[in-house]
């Protein structure tokens, strides 16, 4: 008898004369081509990765202002669905309060990438208007279309009120560090006409620009004690929803003899079986090729707006606010409609006023220690009319999210409310900030 013991499912012996072979051809399945399937299919936006290397081709040929941006933008929306899935991966293994930094981190990693780069060529009006916009494209139409979607075939969802809650004074908060350096500068004396309208060097502009680096790191703080609070001290109140939305899919997936959607590892754990994701090392990898893909075409869309708006007419701020912040919450899109299809509106809700809560505490304020960094004048002082569209829609989210229920009727107020702010920004000149 021999003493080798069989491969596992193989059949063979381990002296059989192929097991070598099939040893390497099994890593090199593990290794390169499990990783690469899962992440193909982790979402059906990834299609479209097809235009990173037309993207690329573009920039590097050339092409028309119109062909750069165009191309790099489908370009960058699997981009970014893959890189929320690989931070998604590591999380399941870090744990939850680094997985929370993670997710904040490269969750917004789009947003962060084309912000970095738009602050190194020296884009402010783009980097600032894109954080605006993802905060009212996440409030607005994603929350809308929720609403919208799962209330279509249904009288009323309800939701967890408390989280709700809980999120949208932290939202109050951050419009408040927006409306705040706004009043300061138009409480500031101006000089008078014959020296021009612009505030005079030192008794305006670097003031504003001390008071926003100030708040942004009480900000920084401020986000750093909600993570300690929704993966601490609260830690039960943020997951018995999320626990309740894995034991239904649990329970749908074992009616269908199919693995749950949402289960991280191999394992059988209180009858439950859960199907093999990504491994540390291979998520990392994925997560470091997407970053750099995605800073790839960054810059190429980035360089091209300039261009775009001499041949359009179309404003900066309307391309930072509208267009840009379509490419980095696509795949939330997608996520929270899906969910509230499905009538778990505990996680649209999260997908949808969580990334405007992230982007509104973390990016933006982080982006002005960027920009402290690299001598960039980048500031909280939005205009008063941007300042008046977020209180705006902060005031009007918190008032159909207020009852802990939600009906299409309020999606579509949500949605008509980001479509009138939308062609407002249309109109908006660049030089009327």
């Amino acid at each position: 008898m021999s003493d080798s013991l069989p491969l596992l499912g193989s059949g063979r012996t381990l002296d059989s004369p192929t097991t070598s072979n099939e040893s390497k051809w099994k890593q090199y399945y593990y290794a390169i081509y499990e990783p690469t399937r899962l992440t193909l299919k982790s979402s059906i936006v990834n299609y479209l990765l097809i235009f990173v290397p037309l993207g690329i081709i573009a920039g590097q040929l050339g092409w028309s202002a119109n062909a750069r941006f165009w191309i790099n933008f489908l370009a960058i929306i699997p981009l970014a669905s893959i890189l929320a899935y690989a931070t998604e991966e590591i999380s399941d293994f870090v744990g939850q309060t680094v997985g929370g930094l993670l997710n904040a981190t490269f969750g917004n990693a789009v947003e962060l990438i084309v912000s970095i780069i738009a602050l190194k060529d020296n884009q402010v009006r783009i980097v600032q208007a894109s954080m605006l916009g993802s905060i009212l494209s996440n409030l607005l139409l994603v929350l809308g279309c929720c609403f919208i979607a799962g209330g279509i075939t249904r009288v009323q969802q309800t939701f967890n009120q408390t989280v709700a809650q809980t999120m949208s004074s932290l939202m109050a908060l951050a419009t408040a560090s927006l409306l705040l350096p706004a009043a300061f500068h138009a409480s500031l004396p101006y000089p008078d006409k014959h020296t021009g309208f612009a505030p005079t060097p030192g008794s305006s502009d670097k003031l504003i620009l001390s008071l926003s680096r100030g708040v942004s790191i009480i900000l920084l703080v401020v986000y750093l004690f909600y993570l300690l609070f929704s993966l601490k001290t609260h830690k039960a109140l943020f997951e018995e929803t999320n626990s309740d939305v894995e034991d239904d899919e649990i329970r749908a997936a074992e009616e269908n003899n199919l693995s749950p959607i949402r289960s991280p590892h191999i394992s059988i754990k209180d009858n439950h079986i859960h199907e093999s994701h990504l491994t540390i090392t291979a998520a990392i990898v994925v997560l470091l090729f997407s970053t750099v893909f995605v800073s790839i075409c960054a810059d190429i869309l980035v360089g091209s707006i300039d261009e775009i708006v001499e041949k359009t007419g179309l404003s900066h701020t309307f391309i930072g606010l509208i267009v840009i912040p379509i490419v980095g919450n696509a795949a939330e899109h997608v996520t929270a409609v899906i969910v509230a299809m499905k009538d778990k509106m505990d996680l649209a809700i999260g997908v949808a006023v969580g990334s405007s809560l992230q982007i509104a505490i973390f990016v933006t304020p982080f982006m002005v220690l960027i920009g402290w960094a690299f001598d960039v004048n980048m500031s909280l002082y939005f205009s008063t009319f941007e300042t008046a569209v977020l209180f705006v829609s902060v005031f009007i989210t918190n008032l159909v999210i207020l009852d802990g229920e939600s009906n299409w009727l309020e999606g579509t107020m949500l949605v008509s409310t980001y479509l009138i702010a939308a062609l407002a920004f249309f109109f908006y000149p660049d030089n009327a900030y």
